[in-house]
Order: structure tokens, then sequence, then C-alpha cells
């Protein structure tokens, strides 16, 4: 009867080894495609900014979205300004007060190196 019982321990200790490499093996796989699926959900992501970022750059309303941006904030300096008017004792310092730089500054001057000649219309 002992060696019965002790063949049930057994089997019994085989069966709970067999469900726990069962378990780990389970977790390894789902573990896996957990990392497969978010690297999946990343690449996604990249590619979409990708994406974006070639659009913002080189699309048809790139130009369109410069000029709206420099409008907005002429709009934003022309609030403040007369704001600061509205109400002198609230108002930031100029000075102190941060603006972005303008990245349209229009035509630049030609440097004083290059030769210059002086033509007439029409004599």
């Amino acid at each position: 009867m002992t060696g019965d019982t002790d063949d049930i321990i057994a089997l019994r200790a085989a069966l709970a080894a067999a469900e726990a490499r069962a378990q780990v093996a389970e977790l390894r796989a789902t573990d896996a495609e957990a990392r497969a699926a978010s690297a999946e959900a990343q690449i996604a992501h990249l590619k979409h900014l990708i994406a974006r970022m070639r659009q913002d750059r080189f699309g048809a309303s790139s130009e369109r979205g410069r000029r709206l941006l420099a409008q907005l904030e002429l709009e934003l300096e022309e609030l403040e300004t007369t704001l600061a008017e509205d109400a002198p004792e609230n108002a930031v310092n100029p000075a102190v007060r941060a603006t972005a730089p303008r990245s349209n500054r229009g035509r630049q001057p030609l440097r004083a190196d290059l030769p210059r000649e002086r033509v007439g219309v029409g004599t």
C-alpha cells in the first residue's frame, strides 16, 4: 500500500511540475506576444510621425502654415500691445518680455563688397 501512496505522491508531484512548466511557457509566450505587439505599435507610431513630419516639411500646406503662424504672432503682438496700452499698471515690461524671433524678415540688403552699377532710366 505504501507503494501505491508513493506512486500517487510522485504522480501528483510530476503533474504539479508539468503544470508549472506549462504556466511558465504560457507566460513566456504571452510576454513575447506583448513585446511583439508593443514593437509593432511603436513602429506604426514612428511611421506616422515620419509621415506627419514629411507632410509638414514638404506638403503643399507647409508655406500656408508658416504664413498662418506669422499672422497669428502678429495678432498676438497687437493684442498684447493693446492690453498694455489699456492698463499700463498691469503691463509687462517690454524689455523683460521674450518674444519669438521673426523668421521672415523679407529681402536682406546686398553685401557692401559687391560691385555696384547705376543704370539710368531713358535720358
